[in-house]
């Protein structure tokens, strides 16, 4: 197939994404307007012999200060065919266009899985003290194709970080909990839920823990929740602006692409969540929650009703986002992994984040700069 590439309009962008069975939320033509501190741009290939649409990509330019040069950046994308034989052929007209454009370097996330780990696996790991990371132990599935994908990267001076991307290294996790819904019963997924989680899940029933959906006017009451996360958490919480600014850009896209749920108790909201929907892929995307009411279990009753609701949305898979490789119960990230690991799913590994240097000199000056922060 031979390939030309040109800057498309948001709509082109928004019908090919909508023509495909899911996509990264983070290329839809609307992220552009969730990262507003971005410059942005629509990448279209075509097949030259139909003219068809082939591949689109949402690009976000970063200005370097003082310069007029950028870090050009694909979250979880391009969305291309990352099997094809000439991978080439889709990603160097890519590299020519932006380089036209002013990048001085191309940062880029194939949303390609190269490893995935089951439940069970996990949980025997984490009994297993010479297990230390997700990788210490056999996956149960691998992407043979995937490998390939990673040396043909490398051929064409594509680069990787140090660690490989391990933990939160790269801008979007590496590794992620999924729970897999197609061709599966609701019965089931309960089913494969652990008995902390089936346990938890009865106990706010009882207690009468009731999940609502809200809407623009109680992201005020998010960000109240998620602040207090935040504090407890100790990370740097986004204003509410960005949430706001999120729901806007998004549900004026499409009207079922974000949805914020709140689990009460007695009148009195306990937790809170962000999701987000692209086709049959459903991210759990923020979480938060009060420091009261932990006792009635309101984040496992909110979770228990998204995942309904992503499944009767036709899901095929609920996407509980990043988690670290680490299995040690004493690193910090662990509860993360545990909390989601309840759920029944799998780990799944990403081929991680790649970078491009377009000018060596200017990307290395970046590289410094990013590591001091």
């Amino acid at each position: 197939m031979s390939l030309t590439l040109r800057t498309i309009s948001r709509e082109q962008h928004l019908a090919y994404i909508q023509s495909l069975p899911s996509a990264s939320h983070m290329q839809v033509p609307a992220w552009a307007d969730v990262k507003a501190e971005w410059r942005s741009e629509n990448l279209g290939w075509f097949d030259e012999r139909t003219g068809e649409l082939v591949g689109a990509g949402l690009v976000l330019y970063r200005q370097l200060p003082k310069i007029k040069r950028y870090l050009a950046y694909l979250p979880e994308g391009p969305v291309i065919n990352w099997f094809a034989p000439n991978l080439q052929e889709w990603l160097e007209p890519m590299l020519a266009h932006l380089k036209r454009q002013g990048a001085f370097s191309v940062k880029m996330g194939p949303p390609v899985i190269i490893r995935r780990w089951d439940a069970t696996t996990i949980k025997k790991g984490i009994q297993d003290p010479d297990v230390k990371r997700l990788r210490d132990m056999e996956a149960d599935f691998i992407e043979p194709r995937a490998f390939e994908v990673s040396d043909k990267l490398r051929r064409m001076g594509w680069q990787q970080g140090e660690d490989g991307g391990a933990g939160f290294g790269d801008v979007q996790p590496r590794y992620v909990f999924q729970v897999p819904l197609a061709n599966r019963s609701l019965e089931e997924v309960h089913k494969d839920f652990n008995q902390l989680w089936r346990r938890n899940i009865k106990k706010a029933e009882k207690a009468g823990v009731e999940v609502v959906q809200g809407g623009y006017h109680d992201l005020e009451e998010w960000q109240r929740l998620y602040e207090i996360t935040a504090v407890r958490d100790k990370f740097r919480p986004r204003p509410l602006s960005y949430f706001q600014r999120m729901w806007t850009a998004l549900n004026s896209e499409d009207p079922n692409r974000m949805r914020l749920y709140f689990a009460r108790h007695n009148g009195v909201n306990l937790s809170a969540a962000t999701m987000l929907i692209v086709g049959g892929h459903v991210w759990y995307s923020y979480g938060a929650s009060d420091n009261i009411g932990r006792e009635v279990r309101p984040s496992n009753a909110m979770q228990w009703r998204m995942l309904r609701d992503a499944y009767a949305l036709g899901a095929t898979v609920y996407d509980l986002r990043g988690i670290s490789d680490s299995l040690d119960e004493t690193d910090h990230l662990f509860g993360l992994i545990q909390f989601k690991v309840g759920t029944g799913g799998q780990a799944a590994e990403y081929l991680g984040e790649w970078d491009f240097p377009l000018n060596k000199l200017l990307h290395k000056a970046l590289d410094i700069y990013m590591s001091r922060r």
